[in-house]
């Protein structure tokens, strides 16, 4: 692939990603700008070192393991937003590197996007969540613990992991995965008129 359509994919591919799909459904400007950073950084990088010759295996595997321990030594982040860096990194590789023949590159791209478009879809398991709760109580019981926190959730809990049980300051730290019931058809657009009304 030559370096000017490698460079005009990825510059849409990243637009698409972070403009498209990442910020309106995250919300994290300071994420923009670093998916942004990070994707036009490794494609200048794998302009620069293709040209000088080098190894296209060892440049994609170095710059993966580079800006990973640069991001874990940064700031944490939340699983989705994990993949959408390295989906921005894999795509500056892939727009960096001459690859052949030339729909491959291309079709790794969409096959990213495709992904991450699906995979991060506010409509696949939107009623599933991942929280952590501290109880005022130290509950050893999992039976009981799951029944507190449907308890105090209004949910069904799918799965507990105890982070921690503290018998001494009766409390617990548990990890709870829990699905919340679909409201009913109607109830919601009800509700909400209710309160605009109301104010």
């Amino acid at each position: 692939m030559s370096t000017p359509t490698g460079f005009g994919l990825d510059v849409v591919a990243i637009v698409v990603l972070v403009f498209g799909l990442y910020f309106p459904r995250h919300r994290r400007k300071d994420l923009v700008v670093s998916y942004l950073g990070v994707n036009i950084g490794v494609l200048a990088v794998a302009e620069a070192l293709t040209s000088a010759n080098v190894d296209a295996t060892g440049l994609g595997f170095g710059l993966f393991g580079v800006l990973s321990i640069i991001r874990l030594r940064s700031f944490e982040l939340d699983q989705q937003e994990v993949a959408y860096y390295f989906v921005a990194l894999a795509l500056g590789v892939l727009g960096g590197v001459p690859i052949t023949p030339d729909w491959l590159a291309p079709a790794l791209m969409a096959a990213l996007l495709v992904a991450i478009f699906v995979g991060d879809h506010p409509a696949l398991y939107a009623g599933y969540r991942v929280q952590t709760i501290t109880l005022d109580e130290a509950i050893a019981d999992e039976a009981r613990l799951v029944a507190r926190l449907e308890e105090l959730l209004g949910a069904r809990v799918r799965g507990v992991s105890v982070r921690r049980l503290d018998l001494v300051d009766d409390t617990t730290v548990v990890e709870a995965r829990f699905q919340r019931p679909r409201p009913a058809r109607g109830s919601d657009d009800r509700h909400g008129r209710h309160e605009q009304v109301s104010r």
